[in-house]
């Protein structure tokens, strides 16, 4: 990856215009598993690919709570990641401390960008190699932000990233129109579908290697406007969603065989 001494730091332009160190950073993001973020009109999802470093090792978190209203999806370095949600976790409880209430979604998520773009522009200090999916909800309702490396962030309907998430975004792109009005539970078998695209072929979601994480407003009941506070689904828990996911997958494919039945006879 020799660049004629462009990539030693990253406060030096090449000739081009490019920040080869920001380039490397946003390459690790590529190496890391696969996050999908969707947002709907009440709802925001996190649904993640877990790894684990070997056979004898526990699977690595991807999806971080940072308050009852925000949370946070990982594609990267985890120790990068681990230095911003501390970052985001004192934010959030200086919000609370000073003004009696939850942090708003867009101010975190600028602070962390701000944070990430002074390492490009200090000498001796490097890129955070790590993207984010920051989901949350605050009094305009639930959101949905991309977070990377250069220090950009974004606003997003869907979002996927890691290695492998072009496949998932194309179909986040597929069914974009539907997502809007979709309830808690179907926007969640969207995540979880999106997040099969990207898989190989002999691979499947499992209890093991999937995270779901769910934030938003009360949609009905006494409680209509009311936040309904992150909820992370691991382990066992993420069970019902993965049936429920492949149910509704198995139906619809059996659609169109009955159609054409009907045509033939």
């Amino acid at each position: 990856m020799f660049r004629n001494n462009y990539d030693n730091d990253a406060v030096t332009f090449s000739p081009q215009g490019r920040i080869f160190q920001v380039e490397y950073a946003q390459e690790a993001v590529k190496q890391g598993s696969v996050v999908v973020g969707l947002v709907s009109r009440t709802h925001a999802v996190l649904v993640a690919l877990k790894r684990n470093a070997e056979e004898l090792s526990s699977y690595q978190k991807k999806i971080i709570g940072v308050d009852d209203h925000l949370a946070v999806a990982i594609a990267g370095l985890a120790s990068d990641a681990r230095v911003l949600l501390n970052f985001m976790k004192q934010q959030s409880l200086s919000s609370k401390m000073a003004y009696g209430r939850p942090i708003p979604l867009e101010r975190v998520v600028t602070s962390i960008a701000d944070r990430a773009q002074t390492n490009t522009q200090q000498y001796g200090k490097r890129p955070y190699g790590v993207g984010l999916l920051v989901a949350g909800v605050d009094e305009t309702g639930p959101h949905l932000f991309e977070f990377v490396p250069s220090g950009m962030t974004q606003e997003m309907l869907a979002c996927a990233i890691g290695g492998r998430s072009q496949m998932a975004r194309t179909y986040l792109e597929r069914h974009l129109e539907e997502f809007e009005g979709c309830s808690r539970e179907e926007l969640v078998r969207h995540g979880l579908r999106a997040l099969k695209e990207s898989m190989s072929q002999d691979k499947e979601l499992t209890v093991e290697n999937t995270s779901v994480g769910v934030v938003g407003v009360v949609a009905e009941g006494k409680r209509k406007g009311k936040v309904e506070s992150f909820k992370l689904y691991d382990g066992p828990d993420v069970g019902p969603l993965l049936e429920a996911s492949l149910e509704t997958a198995e139906a619809e494919a059996e659609v169109p065989a009955g159609e054409s039945m009907d045509v033939d006879s």
